[in-house]
């Protein structure tokens, strides 16, 4: 969500709304759709998921919590993001909402091995992240070229709290991520609001500064820059590909 002093119409993205988050603000609405049971999916659907299941409840972590924790053990010596140089998603799995706005556009996988264990999973797994990473700087552009202004990325909601999810956010945008000294952020927004209408607030801004704090800010790898924007261009020629093999088989 971006929002704007003046309307800016962004192809493929929702909006502009005035007034619809933010008082006096126009908002324009760019999205992924079921980007967490996306990763559900390519999680759960892995031959080794059985093994990796019963290691998280062997130590009493989430499935995602352990998988964060094997990547760091598999990566050695390099940045954990360089493990997928070789594998790349596209992560339209049920359509593109924004900014294509292409429900047609399916999910696709490059770069995959015979090999089935458990760290094929969690390498998969950090594809499936960097791909929704690369899918939200698909989005920031857009709205970019369009005439937003955008430094930072502030993160709400469930993945928010996978630092996983965070940091790869922050190196492929090249931006920092704010995330909220409250975990559950929405609910602050609620008691934002409520707060306005008792009177205890005289507008949603000055309930804003008071009520909600900063609680963490990650920075990105600047280091890691030209590996990503080469990531990057291959998931572009991902989309570029699959209408190409779309036109080719409604050929004559």
């Amino acid at each position: 969500m971006g929002i704007s002093k003046d309307p800016i119409f962004v192809p493929g993205v929702w909006g502009p709304y005035f007034s619809a988050m933010v008082p006096g603000f126009w908002l324009n609405e760019g999205g992924q759709s079921v980007t967490g049971k996306l990763i559900d999916h390519m999680v759960q659907g892995h031959a080794a998921f059985p093994e990796l299941q019963a290691k998280a409840t062997a130590r009493c972590q989430s499935v995602y919590a352990y998988l964060n924790s094997h990547l760091d053990l598999i990566k050695k010596a390099r940045p954990v993001g360089f493990l997928t140089v070789d594998l790349h998603v596209w992560p339209d799995f049920h359509g593109n909402r924004s900014p294509l706005a292409d429900l047609t556009l399916k999910g696709m996988v490059t770069g995959l091995k015979l090999s089935q264990d458990l760290d094929d999973l969690a390498i998969l797994y950090l594809a499936t992240v960097q791909a929704i990473a690369f899918g939200t700087r698909l989005i920031i552009e857009a709205m970019e070229a369009a005439g937003h202004s955008i430094s930072t990325l502030f993160l709400c909601g469930g993945l928010s709290k996978n630092p996983l999810f965070v940091q790869m956010h922050a190196d492929i945008t090249g931006m920092p991520v704010v995330l909220s000294q409250e975990v559950e952020s929405v609910l602050v927004g609620a008691a934002i609001l409520g707060a306005c209408a008792s009177g205890d607030f005289a507008s949603v801004q000055e309930a804003m500064a008071r009520m909600s704090k900063v609680g963490k800010v990650v920075l990105p790898r600047l280091e890691d820059k030209r590996y990503y924007d080469k990531k990057y261009q291959v998931f572009l020629k991902l989309v570029e590909h699959q209408k190409e093999y779309a036109a080719i088989m409604k050929g004559d």
